[in-house]
């Protein structure tokens, strides 16, 4: 069962997050568009301390492809993941993204609202080579990231009928993860605002820790 991270702000958490064993350790990125982006140069001097075999995934919020395609070519992720709402980013542009970055894996963000969302998921699936599940108001450009859980059963039937692996999203935190784990059957999880410090942005380490350890027991491993 992987783990993933977000969002990570500092070079001490990032070194602490990947010591406890997360797989995906997860850095928003940008150039101020939205909230919390970190600059291109923080960004590359926090990945530098993630520490192996944990893999540094670089999330774009933003629906320019040029600039993703850009930072992702200096930052050098394992993994560039793609938040934008699917309307503002669509297949066509996942996979002109994909073919410009063809040693990055692409982990698409779906947002998981209602019955289309099975759909929207489809359309990325011969594209991404990881699909991130998340909650979403409809309202919002980028998806994710509201600390709420979504129909789980709408992820299930996403899990059955997509060949790629699913990452799931929303509300997880180490009280929930395992049960989201049995119902879902992703191939991964995904954890932010439940393992925030309360009031803050930054990490608490042992919510991470619980987290991580709790959805690798239920995954068994």
């Amino acid at each position: 069962m992987l783990t993933q991270i977000y969002e990570i702000s500092s070079p001490d958490e990032a070194r602490a997050v990947s010591e406890i064993g997360i797989d995906h350790v997860g850095i928003l990125v940008g150039d101020g568009e939205f909230p919390r982006e970190l600059p291109l140069a923080l960004a590359a001097d926090i990945a530098a301390t993630i520490v192996t075999p944990a893999r540094f995934s670089a999330l774009f919020l933003t629906a320019r492809a040029a600039l993703i395609i850009e930072w992702a070519r200096m930052l050098k992720p394992a993994i560039v993941h793609l938040g934008a709402a699917p309307e503002l980013l669509g297949a066509a542009e996942v996979a002109m993204i994909k073919a410009a970055l063809p040693d990055r894996l692409i982990m698409r963000s779906v947002p998981v609202y209602g019955e289309e969302s099975v759909e929207i998921a489809r359309s990325y699936a011969h594209i991404a080579d990881y699909l991130l599940l998340d909650s979403h108001r409809p309202s919002d450009r980028q998806i994710g990231a509201i600390g709420l859980p979504h129909d789980w059963s709408i992820s299930r039937r996403i899990v059955e009928l997509v060949g790629i692996p699913i990452i799931l999203a929303g509300g997880l935190g180490p009280d929930n993860v395992a049960k989201a784990i049995s119902v879902v059957g992703p191939a991964g999880v995904d954890s932010k605002t439940r393992t925030d410090k309360e009031g803050t942005h930054a990490k608490d380490l042992a919510r991470v820790r619980l987290f991580h350890e709790a959805a690798r027991a239920a995954g068994g491993n």
